[in-house]
């Protein structure tokens, strides 16, 4: 009895620590008490809503004024004529890292009546500073179109969403919007630029406390120890510093639907190359498009998971997306344009550090499309056949990328000058993808749902997301093989167990 005994426990044995060990990694990895364990799992759910949009739309094209478009964020609340009358449907259309974030969700709706912000440390009712720093959730609207010139920065309280859909709602002025040691906040369809520096002043934070702030660095959005943030269809220019910034532990974040033009450090993800926490930070940036006048850091991050989806990129200067200190870059389903600089056409850039250090960095490209001359340089994991291969650009693939894009920024804003790409032609070519020429049978793909070879599923070589059922059919494969071994053997195994 006793050795088989022994062979159930090491059945178990081998069952758990097989789902161990395929994850060791991810668990040493953790940082932020908010960080999800499974990156690559949020990424497969991402790609599976995006396919799942595209098919719905493939299949409803034929009936005339369909509204879909493929976009798993507009298509979610978009085709409802009475949106305006159901607002915080919106906070159920989250996608990524940040598709958790509540915002002001089952809160009452707070008006926006009043443009003025005369004196940050007691604002006034009516003000989007008197709203947003209230104690319970609240879903900000506004009661018209209005430009709002902070004095100083906007600090947020948790809980908030800021809905500009319905009014052209312009904030800028000194400090712009600050989200520190906060958690779930929407903002949504509103402009923010020329925001500059500003502070050496009281300002309210929430109706029971008023703090000493200095100096702020002129951002646009600044990201501060916040979590479950979810950034959506706002157009942001011409700032200080960055036109979004998140340091210091943020996590669980989603950039989304925005359009960001002329500006230098567009977006920086990760406070230094020596703040461990932010081996924690986890942004989804997903079907932005990046615009005229930008230069770099689109984005720039240091350390953690970053997920770069269904972008439009038009131009830069110096770079796209850069990084130090070891951040996973996972570019997928994006158009690179690069500009006519022949010494500015690579994608990429190791800031700082030297290709014998960054040669192991996990920064891979999949499904890219590069237009005028744009490359992309990959590294680590990246280097695989899957992420290494390249074949020539379908259409299909740059027609979607317009189709998941074409609504970026605030609702109504042009898109640039008249739609304009430097140096697009129409082609170009695209970055890994297994089944980029396979199944096209005019807009639609046979293999495994993905859809006009723009998504594709992780390397095989990942390991699968843990779940309990994994663990369950392996125990129970365990007893099975005990139950046989009993019956041969004529051991009362079982009984012995009980």
């Amino acid at each position: 009895m006793l050795p088989m005994s022994c062979i159930l426990l090491m059945c178990l044995f081998i069952s758990f620590s097989s789902q161990i060990k395929a994850h060791k990694t991810t668990f040493s990895n953790l940082t932020l008490p908010h960080q999800h364990p499974y990156p690559e799992s949020v990424v497969q759910q991402l790609q599976q809503k995006i396919n799942a949009s595209l098919s719905r739309r493939e299949l409803l094209s034929k009936n005339q004024g369909s509204c879909l478009t493929g976009n798993p964020v507009d298509d979610c609340w978009r085709c409802d004529t009475n949106w305006a009358a159901n607002r915080q449907k919106l906070a159920d259309c989250g996608i990524g890292f940040g598709r958790a974030a509540m915002g002001g969700k089952n809160g009452q709706i707070y008006i926006v009546t009043d443009s003025s912000d005369n004196d940050p440390a007691n604002p006034v009712p009516g003000t989007l500073r008197h709203a947003v720093i209230q104690d319970e959730p609240l879903w900000i609207v506004f009661a018209a179109d209005m430009t709002i010139n902070l004095r100083h920065e906007l600090i947020f309280n948790s809980y908030k969403t800021v809905d500009g859909r319905g009014a052209n709602v312009q904030i800028t002025g000194h400090g712009c919007i600050t989200l520190q040691y906060i958690s779930n906040i929407i903002i949504h369809n509103i402009h923010v630029h020329h925001c500059k520096p500003s502070g050496n002043t009281n300002i309210r934070a929430s109706p029971t406390h008023v703090g000493w702030r200095g100096v702020s660095d002129g951002d646009g959005i600044s990201i501060f120890g916040s979590r479950n943030i979810w950034i959506d269809h706002c157009s942001l220019s011409y700032c200080t510093d960055g036109l979004i910034d998140a340091i210091m532990g943020s996590t669980a974040i989603t950039i989304s639907n925005n359009h960001f033009g002329h500006h230098d450090e567009v977006m920086l993800l990760g406070h230094n190359d020596k703040y461990l926490p932010d081996r924690g930070m986890q942004v989804t940036i997903a079907f932005n498009h990046f615009g005229e006048g930008l230069v770099q850091r689109m984005p720039r991050c240091r350390l953690g998971y970053i997920h770069v989806v269904n972008n439009d990129f038009t131009q830069w200067e110096m770079y796209a997306i850069g990084g130090s200190a070891n951040p996973t870059i996972n570019s997928q389903g994006n158009r690179y344009t690069a500009p006519s600089d022949p010494n500015a056409k690579e994608v990429t850039k190791r800031v700082e550090t030297d290709d014998k250090e960054w040669s192991g960095w996990n920064w891979r490209t999949d499904g890219d499309i590069m237009v005028n001359g744009a490359f992309f340089v990959p590294s680590g994991a990246g280097l695989s056949a899957q992420y290494a291969q390249a074949s020539s650009v379908q259409p299909k693939s740059v027609v979607q990328i317009d189709q998941l894009t074409m609504y970026s920024g605030v609702f109504g804003d042009p898109r640039d000058n008249g739609d304009i790409y430097p140096g697009f032609n129409g082609g170009g070519t695209t970055t890994g993808g297994t089944n980029m020429n396979k199944g096209y049978n005019g807009g639609s793909s046979s293999d495994d749902g993905d859809l006009f070879g723009m998504i594709f599923k992780g390397s095989s070589s990942q390991a699968p997301p843990y779940s309990k059922s994994n663990v369950f059919v392996s125990t129970f494969l365990s007893l099975l093989i005990i139950f046989i071994l009993d019956t041969i053997t004529n051991y009362d195994i079982l009984l012995s167990l009980l």
